[in-house]
């Protein structure tokens, strides 16, 4: 359906394509993978039209039709997020916007004199409506919208009310109802709570087009793709199977090429070592000679790309005394609406809860109770004998002085340390080289959520309240951010959707659920197990 023929681009001094090629063919799920500033949101312009290769072509069977979503919604305000939503299935929401506006004038007593027009004009666009199968569309419509975790009242409601993040949702839910041949998504995982992350999974699971798509939730991209195309140093090389298949292959491919690597510069050392020896004597030089056109023949084997992948050792972490935290009879309301009543929880040393609940059930609300930026309505929260929190949320990342560059801001807060150690630290948390220059004003999400938790872990608190701490995480952070808290010593109580972390990480679950509080020993795997759920609100 789309191929990519010898395909090369230049963003300024940086090469993104080297005459790259690969194919998307109808049915597949392929999954787009790479390095941040690789060139996959140029790969999706680019097979979009709105973006054009230097060299090569991208070409598109005739006819087709591309939905792309991407980060970069726009304002969306004046209409309900249905409307918003149906507006992307083509001529069926210019008929439902007359319809909604005959609507209006019907019931508006100033028209009362052109009211036998606006009825017969009525008829003809609500014929016209049912012709273009409009009432099921805005059925599917809303079906999309609820999958995505939307109220009715949030369906009917002035999308410019709502979040960037659910602008996001209503974004990929005009894409998803459009239905398109070839559907690209760039990052449709971010910003979806566990629950509409497995309705979407299933979506794009029993949808028929071609997709492509990038995302940093692992799990979520291995159970959809039986494709990967891998963008590395300006090449398009495609692995047919799912993210581990591609996981496991890439090791394996770098493995031998690193073998292979090994083995002919052993023989290159051991022929410079006798063309340096006889090159002097006479009764040597044919073979000093044949031995030198045999190594300007040879075809060089380049050493394995290596990912910049670095590891974080946690100093380790003053001990803190078995009772972490212990809440009692907590309280907790906005309103009218009962947040938590009664609530009992305790953390002993070394555990790591992960804390599971539908949007609205609390979850940020008790981290805040515990870290003590939030106070219960009643109860008491009591933080245990040598207790050290460290405490991630996404509004710590609005905290960071603008003015000042990741490595100033590291050193306001580490005074002592040397400037090898905080480069150090730089680099395990992916800044490298002139990254540690850039102002905090300008950082992306991600570099943000990099720099708050750096500042967190050099100086390690024995108690680490974490939430969504994965947001904006690229994958290869998020590896090296699970490997780094796998090896913590201290305790643990988080939120986060992304299953992987959740699975790696916890040994304890408590889940918020309209029928009360539960408390499972075992991790996020065995709650699974025993409860047949991935999360609460997808109770079987």
């Amino acid at each position: 359906m789309i191929r990519l023929d010898s395909i090369s681009k230049q963003n300024g001094h940086h090469l993104l394509f080297i005459e790259a090629s690969a194919v998307l063919l109808r049915g597949e799920k392929v999954g787009l993978v790479g390095p941040n500033g690789a060139g996959k949101t140029t790969l999706f312009r680019m097979i979009t039209g709105e973006d054009l290769p230097d060299e090569g072509m991208v070409a598109a069977d005739r006819g087709i039709t591309i939905g792309y979503f991407n980060q970069d919604v726009g304002d969306m305000a004046g209409r309900s997020a249905v409307t918003e939503v149906m507006d992307g299935a083509g001529p069926v929401s210019v008929v439902a916007a007359e319809l909604a506006e005959l609507e209006g004038a019907m019931a508006d007593p100033d028209q009362a004199d052109n009211m036998d027009a606006i009825i017969e004009r009525y008829g003809e666009v609500q014929a016209r409506f049912e012709e273009l199968g409009g009432y099921a569309l805005e059925g599917r419509a809303r079906e999309v919208l609820a999958g995505l975790s939307f109220t009715q009242e949030m369906m009917d409601g002035d999308v410019g009310a709502l979040s960037g993040g659910w602008k996001m949702r209503v974004a990929l839910a005009r894409i998803l109802l459009m239905n398109p041949d070839v559907m690209l998504l760039d990052e449709p995982s971010n910003h979806l709570d566990i629950e509409s992350l497995i309705w979407l999974e299933q979506f794009l699971r029993g949808y028929e087009g071609a997709l492509l798509m990038t995302s940093h939730d692992r799990e979520f991209m291995n159970r959809i793709v039986n494709k990967v195309i891998e963008i590395d140093g300006g090449q398009l090389t495609t692995y047919s199977g799912n993210y581990e298949f591609y996981a496991q292959q890439r090791a394996q491919n770098e493995k031998q090429q690193q073998a292979q690597f090994e083995r002919q510069q052993a023989m290159l050392a051991k022929e410079i070592k006798f063309i340096e020896r006889f090159k002097a004597r006479a009764s040597h030089a044919a073979q000093v000679q044949s031995r030198v056109k045999k190594l300007e023949k040879i075809d060089r084997v380049e050493p394995p790309r290596r990912r910049q992948t670095v590891s974080f050792d946690f100093p380790p972490a003053p001990r803190s005394g078995d009772d972490v935290v212990v809440l009692k009879g907590i309280e907790k309301r906005y309103g009218s609406r009962v947040i938590y009543d009664g609530l009992d929880f305790h953390v002993r040393r070394k555990e790591r809860w992960c804390v599971m609940g539908v949007n609205g059930a609390g979850k940020s609300t008790l981290l805040k109770l515990v870290a003590g930026t939030g106070e219960p309505d009643a109860g008491t929260v009591t933080i245990g004998a040598s207790v050290k929190m460290g405490y991630f949320a996404q509004h710590a990342m609005e905290v960071l002085d603008g003015d000042a560059t990741i490595f100033e801001s590291l050193e306001a807060s580490f005074p002592q340390a040397s400037i090898g150690s905080l480069r150090n630290l730089c680099g395990c948390f992916g800044f490298s080289g002139d990254d540690v220059e850039k102002k905090c004003r300008v950082l992306s999400g991600g570099e943000k959520a990099r720099l708050v938790m750096a500042k967190m872990l050099y100086d390690p608190p024995n108690f680490l309240v974490l939430d969504e701490p994965t947001n904006h995480l690229d994958m290869a952070t998020k590896e090296m951010l699970i490997a780094a808290l796998s090896s913590f010593e201290g305790t643990m109580l988080f939120v986060s959707h992304d299953r992987h972390f959740l699975a790696e990480l916890s040994n304890r679950v408590l889940e918020l659920t309209d029928d009360g509080v539960h408390q499972y020993g075992g991790g996020y795997t065995e709650y699974v197990a025993r409860t047949g759920h991935e999360a609460p609100g997808l109770h079987s």
